[in-house]
């Protein structure tokens, strides 16, 4: 059963058990692998929804950001009820731990020794995570090793 198809079938039990966070949430987030499958004019593979599903996580984590600068714990909580119900759907993410012996591997693999290096090693990084990387994480760490 492909993620689309899983999503959508726990969007109707959510709609049966009158969740409706969980329903709300799942209908956006259908709708958006669906807007995406209509422009490519044909169905996603498991990498495309993966990675639909990882900026509709992103989108949220920021908005929880500017909803905590800006004092609005009531919006704060639907957000991350929302990106609750999200990350359900992605893959398990790498440890930092992980995630440091990565961006160490490929700072190795390039050759890197300097900040303008990071053009180099960071798209290798983020092909070698392959969805199970935190971006924002990994250019921390690339950093804080080329300093």
């Amino acid at each position: 059963m492909s993620l689309f198809e899983t999503i959508k079938k726990d969007m109707y039990a959510a709609m049966k058990a009158r969740d409706k966070i969980v329903a709300t949430t799942l209908r956006g987030v259908l709708a958006k692998l669906k807007d995406r499958q209509i422009d490519k004019r044909e169905d996603l593979i498991n990498a495309e929804e993966i990675k639909i599903l990882q900026t509709l996580a992103k989108q949220r984590k920021e908005s929880i950001e500017l909803y905590k600068k800006g004092n609005r714990e009531d919006l704060v909580i639907a957000e991350q009820k929302e990106l609750e119900v999200i990350e359900r759907y992605l893959p398990q993410m790498m440890s930092d731990d992980d995630v440091k012996k990565l961006v160490k591997a490929a700072i190795e693999e390039t050759g890197a020794s300097s900040m303008s290096d990071i053009g180099k090693v960071m798209p290798m990084i983020m092909k070698k995570g392959a969805g199970k990387i935190d971006g924002k994480l990994a250019q921390l760490l690339l950093r804080e090793l080329l300093q």
